[in-house]
Parts: structure tokens; sequence; C-alpha cells
């Protein structure tokens, strides 16, 4: 159990009662004596920011959430060759640097899954490529070309791991008007019967992955669970959706030692 005040660096815990949000300053040495105190204690230091994250895990400084978070965060290509290497079931994806078309539909075909692969979420950046004008206008909006198979699903389930157990876990379903599941693309949030080996497969996907707070995003296809990607920066609107107030959430969390 905590006693004491936990030290953050991000925004994200702002609003709990047990952490003191110190904010980012580029120049360390614009932290007061005091608070350069606090961030090398060698404590763990909550939300480090995509700045300090690597610099506080070169200096040997736990962080929340992990390096790894960090370093996959918004990176599909990355995370698409980190899920390969341990062998976690992953749509089958190939990224085209120096792409040709004719070389992508040698391996697809139509229809397929495109994505922006570096700094897209809640859904931008992801297209469903059904012919050559279609393909032809993703390629226009990106130098590397990221692209899946479709899997034709209506709903995924989103589990939000926090610290190694998962906080919440949903059904997210694509309205009639758009193949995309993301609530902020218009799908519906379901809590009901969410199957208990969906979220042991994110559990430990995330725990060889060594992400601790994410949203790992899990599809059922012919009877087997896949991992589409994690989601480093996911939203909250899952927690206010099932009445649960993420900053009371957090602070037990962070009271019990759990994170």
């Amino acid at each position: 159990m905590k006693n004491e005040k936990v030290i953050a660096i991000g925004k994200r815990l702002q609003d709990c009662r047990n952490v003191i949000t110190l904010g980012l300053k580029i120049n360390f040495s614009d932290y007061s004596k005091e608070e350069q105190k606090k961030i090398i204690s060698g404590q763990t230091i909550y939300y480090p920011t995509f700045f300090y994250a690597d610099i506080l895990n070169s200096a040997g400084i736990p962080t929340f959430p992990s390096y790894n978070n960090y370093k996959y965060a918004q990176d599909k290509i990355k995370q698409t060759a980190l899920f390969q290497i341990l062998k976690i079931p992953h749509p089958k994806t190939k990224i085209f640097y120096a792409f040709k078309k004719s070389r992508i539909l040698e391996i697809f075909q139509y229809p397929f899954i495109a994505k922006i692969p570096r700094g897209s979420a809640m859904g931008r950046g992801v297209y469903l490529i059904k012919n050559r004008d279609d393909l032809e206008q993703y390629l226009n909006l990106t130098k590397i070309a990221y692209i899946q198979d479709y899997l034709p699903i209506k709903r995924d389930i989103r589990v939000v791991i926090i610290g190694k157990k998962a906080a919440i876990a949903y059904f997210r379903t694509a309205n009639d008007c758009n193949f995309k599941t993301n609530l902020s693309a218009g799908g519906e949030v379901s809590f009901k019967d969410i199957p208990n080996d969906a979220i042991r497969f994110a559990e430990n996907a995330a725990k060889k992955c060594g992400f601790n707070d994410a949203g790992i995003d899990v599809i059922e296809y012919k009877k087997k669970y896949y991992i589409l990607e994690a989601n480093i920066k996911y939203g909250k609107q899952g927690f206010k959706a099932a009445g649960i107030d993420y900053v009371r959430l957090m602070e037990g969390k962070i009271d019990s030692g759990e994170i």
C-alpha cells in the first residue's frame, strides 16, 4: 500500500488525489531541485511522456507505463514484427517500402486492409481497399504501404490492460455505414458475454510484449483469436460507458501497489 503521493510527468493522472503531476519540461534543469530529486529518487515515475521514457529507462529509473509501451506506441510496423517474433496470432501483414502496386497484388487479393503505419489512431488511417482506385488513393497518402488481410468480422473485443490484468473488456461493433469498430468511428459498445478466453489471450499477449497499459484489440475469426494491434494511447470512452470512474480506478491501483 502506497501512502505518499507518486510522481507523474505527463498529465494522464493529473486529477488523481495521490499523484503529483510535474508536467513536461524539456530542460531537466527547469525542474526545481526538489522536483529533480523526486524524479531521480529511483521510485516509479508515472506517465513519463515520450520524451523522458527512454531517458529514464537509460538512467535505470522505473516507469509506468513500461518503456516497451512507448517504444511501440502508434508504430504498427514494429508491433507487427514483434507479434510475428513472439508468435502471437496476427492477420497476414506485409510492409512494402519501395512498393509497387503489382507486388502488393501478387500477395493480396481484394478486398484487403491498408493502414497508415505510424502516428494514426482512433480508426484514422485505416482503409478497406476494394479495387485499383482505392489502392491508388491509398498509395498517394504514404511512402510505406502497410497491407493486411481483411478478415470479414463485424465486431472486435477491446481489452484494456492496466498492470498485469484486464481492467475492462467490451465488444465494439461496426455500424452499417462503416467497417471500422472504433468508438470514435461510430462503433457500438457491449459488455455482454465477453469470452474469458479472449481476455486471457489479450493478457498473455500484453505480458509477452511487455505492455502494461494498453488497449489490446482482439478478433475471433474461424474460432481462432488474433490480435490486431495494441493501442498504447487508448481512449476512456469504454470506461465511461461502463460507468467506471477512470480516475478513481487509477487511484485505487496506485494505492494497492498494482501499478
